[in-house]
C-alpha cells in the first residue's frame, strides 16, 4: 500500500505525505475509545462473524482521502443495550476531532455503519444472576 496523501504542502521545505493506512489506524483507535462501541467489524466482506481487535484497527475503516480533505466509513458493532444514535454521534464526532487534530485535513464526512450488536455483557449479567440464584 504505496498510496501516499499530500497534506500539507510548505513549498520551502518539501511537502508531507501521510498514507491512508495511517488515517484509517488514527480512525479506528477513536471509534473503539467511545463507550458502548464493542469493536470493529471487517465490513460487508469479511462479514458479521469476525469482530477485530486493536490489532487490526485498520481493517474495519474505508479511507478516501484527496488532496486536503477525507471521508471515512467505519463498521461497527455496538454493545447490547446502548443508544445506537447516540454513540454513533459520539464516534462521529471523536473521529472527526482525532482525524483533524493529528493530520490537519478536514473531516469531510464520517459514515457509520453498524453491522452488529455485541451480546457478551448480556449473556454474562444472566449468566452472573444465575449462579446468584443457585
Amino acid at each position: 500500500m504505496e498510496e501516499n496523501v499530500n497534506a500539507n504542502e510548505n513549498q520551502e521545505l518539501g511537502t508531507i505525505k501521510i498514507s491512508e493506512e495511517v488515517v484509517s489506524v488514527i480512525a479506528g483507535l477513536a471509534a473503539t475509545e467511545v463507550p458502548g462501541v464493542a469493536g470493529m467489524s471487517g465490513g460487508v466482506v469479511n462479514g458479521l462473524s469476525e469482530m477485530l481487535g486493536r490489532k487490526n484497527l485498520g481493517k474495519g475503516v474505508k479511507v478516501e482521502v484527496g488532496e486536503k480533505e477525507v471521508s471515512i466509513d467505519l463498521y461497527l458493532i455496538v454493545d447490547y443495550g446502548v443508544r445506537i444514535p447516540e454513540v454513533a454521534w459520539n464516534v462521529q464526532e471523536n473521529v472527526k476531532n482525532a482525524v483533524e487534530n493529528m493530520t490537519g485535513l478536514k473531516v469531510v464526512e464520517v459514515n457509520i455503519h453498524v453491522q452488529g450488536v455485541n451480546m457478551d455483557k448480556e449473556n454474562k449479567k444472566q449468566q452472573q444472576v444465575r449462579e446468584e440464584e443457585n
